[in-house]
């Protein structure tokens, strides 16, 4: 795949930059690649869209307030946005994190905190990446809650008005640098629908890392390094998706940390088989076009940022040109972009020779 193909033109005006309120008023594009229609509803609608004994596979990731600034004992500052706790330094506490200047920092520096507590720098890791480690007392985790922001993306240029903002109302677990933002949507009463219409929702655990913020530079995207990120699923939510893809319930995704996880799970499973890799690990799938899916049949996402590897994952699901009419018909009626923009549900895979044809538009009521 060329690297052009993950071009696509986003007018500035159309960049989100706080969520709709309330969440679920956001538009939500139904793209059906396997019958070349797309339909324009509102969030809310989701549970009508939904079919009963439909798994809906959440991300219960919640984002640290990863971004701390701090200064060098000579004075000059430095941001850190800390991207996950990392075991394989060697040392109690370490965390890799991204640093920005990088270029003249050195290992062993110490780094200040606004309330004084020292950093060290144990390790450069390229990229702009480091091992930082907490040199007193107070350990990391409580340092970021303590004195770090929530990390949000840098076209967003308005300033929180809440931070749950930038949080699901089903966060639960510690650990993400940025928000599984697919499900930023959901509001109580929504899920709620979602179980009074017959569909279960299950969480697993991804922790967004460094590919959030990592375009894709090399000229062939296969070329792209992507990095790992933690995953954890309960084995009652493997068992529950296992016995759903045993029956041909539908599974969807929602969010790309969702479709990795399952696409990890079920890697080397055939159709309606269990899955085979492990519930807990680590997981570095590069999905694009040309992967072909094994446990997602439908997918929830957002409209992602061109020259990413998320941008890729949906063309592969939807297919290229029909991801690439849905994002122009996006622009034409004004749908919001990005982290808190509108969203989009695919209703399945594309089709071996097909796609959406142009004109096929349909329309509900916004």
């Amino acid at each position: 795949m060329r690297l052009e193909e993950l071009d696509i033109e986003i007018p500035a005006e159309l960049i989100a930059q706080a969520p709709a309120d309330p969440r679920d008023s956001c538009r939500l594009m139904v793209v059906d690649p396997a019958g070349g229609s797309i339909q324009h509803a509102r969030f809310s609608s989701l549970p009508d869209l939904l079919d009963e004994g439909d798994v809906l596979v959440i991300n219960d990731s919640r984002v640290l307030p990863a971004r701390l600034h701090v200064h060098k004992t000579s004075g000059g500052r430095v941001e850190l946005l800390f991207l996950k706790e990392s075991r394989a330094a060697g040392e109690s506490d370490t965390w890799e994190a991204l640093a920005r200047p990088s270029g003249r920092l050195r290992a062993g520096q110490t780094l200040l905190t606004g309330e004084g507590h020292e950093l060290q720098l144990v390790e450069r890791l390229g990229e702009g990446r480091w091992h930082v480690r907490s040199a007193g007392s107070v350990d990391m985790r409580g340092l970021l809650e303590a004195e770090g922001d929530l990390p949000l993306p840098p076209y967003i240029h308005v300033p929180l008005a809440r931070q749950e903002d930038y949080q699901t109302v089903y966060a639960r677990v510690d650990g993400s640098a940025a928000a599984p933002t697919a499900g930023l949507h959901f509001t109580p009463d929504v899920l709620s629908r979602l179980t009074e219409r017959g569909v279960e929702v299950a969480a697993v655990t991804l922790h967004v890392g460094l590919d959030t913020f990592r375009p894709v530079t090399e000229g062939l995207v296969e070329q792209h390094a992507i990095h790992t990120e933690a995953y954890d699923v309960e084995p009652q939510t493997a068992h529950l998706l296992d016995e759903a893809r045993a029956q041909g319930r539908r599974v969807v995704a929602v969010g790309t940390t969702a479709v990795r996880v399952l696409e990890t799970l079920y890697r080397d499973a055939g159709p309606g088989a269990a899955h085979t890799a492990p519930l807990h690990g680590a997981t570095d799938i590069f999905i694009m076009p040309g992967h072909r899916y094994r446990a997602v049949d439908a997918l929830l996402t957002n409209f992602h940022l061109p020259r990413t590897s998320l941008l890729a994952l949906v063309m592969a699901f939807a297919g290229v040109e029909p991801t690439r009419r849905a994002y122009a018909e996006a622009v034409t009626c004004r749908y919001r972009f990005f982290s808190f923009g509108d969203a989009m549900l695919v209703t399945g895979p594309q089709r071996p020779s097909g796609g959406i044809e142009a004109g096929s538009r349909e329309e509900r009521p916004v």
